[in-house]
C-alpha cells in the first residue's frame, strides 16, 4: 500500500499542483483583463458588460480552483498522503 501512496503522491506533486497552479493564473489573469476593460472602456456599456462578464467569470474560476485544491487535500489526507503545498512544484 506504501507503493500506491508513493505513486499518488508523485502525481499528485508532478501533474496536478502545476496545473491547479496554471489555472489559477488563467483565473487571475481573466479577472485582471476584466477589471482592465471595465476601467478603459468605462464610456461604452457594451466593453464595460463584457468587463463585467470577465470579472464574474475570473472570480468563479477562482472559486473552483480553489475548491478542488481544498477536496484534493482533504482527500490526500484521508488517505495519510501528504497535502499539496502552495506554490511548490516538485518533490
Amino acid at each position: 500500500m506504501s507503493a500506491v501512496n508513493a505513486f499518488i503522491g508523485k502525481i499528485v506533486v508532478e501533474i496536478i499542483n502545476p496545473i491547479i497552479l496554471l489555472l489559477a493564473a488563467v483565473a487571475f489573469v481573466v479577472f485582471l483583463w476584466g477589471v482592465f476593460g471595465f476601467i478603459a472602456h468605462a464610456g461604452d456599456e457594451t466593453k464595460r458588460k463584457e468587463g463585467k462578464d470577465a470579472i464574474l467569470w475570473g472570480i468563479i474560476g477562482l472559486a473552483i480552483i480553489f475548491g478542488a485544491y481544498g477536496i484534493i487535500n482533504l482527500a490526500l489526507g484521508t488517505f495519510g498522503i501528504p497535502a499539496l503545498v502552495p506554490g511548490k512544484l516538485g518533490g
